[in-house]
């Protein structure tokens, strides 16, 4: 098992990320750059980034380059978003989830974060959540 949002857990994802002919085929219609800040984890802040863009899909430690949307959140909120306790779009709308951004381009990008859940399904089932 892989815990949550750890190095490790990052690096299965970007494999996923890399390997997925879904996100390539949506980065040829859709560019975003989204950097993830989750607070107060087991290991301290973790910031992540995903890539969608000409062509070409990446997801990896760290901020990502020419940033159009930031998010942040407590470990609570993101652990109860990717186990499915919570809704993401009722955390954006209690404000559990901080946006920063251009908000019509992650709206735009929808299809996208949609199949960016299938990897991150893909993810889950070797994820522990403690």
């Amino acid at each position: 098992m892989i815990r949550y949002l750890s190095l490790a857990w990052i690096d299965a994802l970007s494999t996923e990320v890399a390997a997925s002919d879904h996100l390539r085929g949506l980065a040829s219609d859709h560019q975003i750059n989204v950097t993830q800040i989750v607070r107060d984890g087991p290991e301290g802040d973790v910031t992540y980034h995903f890539h969608v863009g000409d062509g070409d899909a990446s997801f990896g430690p760290g901020e990502a380059d020419d940033e159009d949307v930031r998010m942040e959140q407590q470990w609570s909120t993101a652990v109860a978003v990717a186990t499915g306790e919570l809704n993401a779009q009722e955390a954006f709308i209690s404000g559990q989830i901080l946006l920063f951004g251009d908000q019509q381009k992650l709206l735009d990008a929808q299809p996208v974060f949609g199949a960016l859940d299938a990897v991150f399904a893909s993810v889950r089932d070797r994820t522990t959540y403690e």
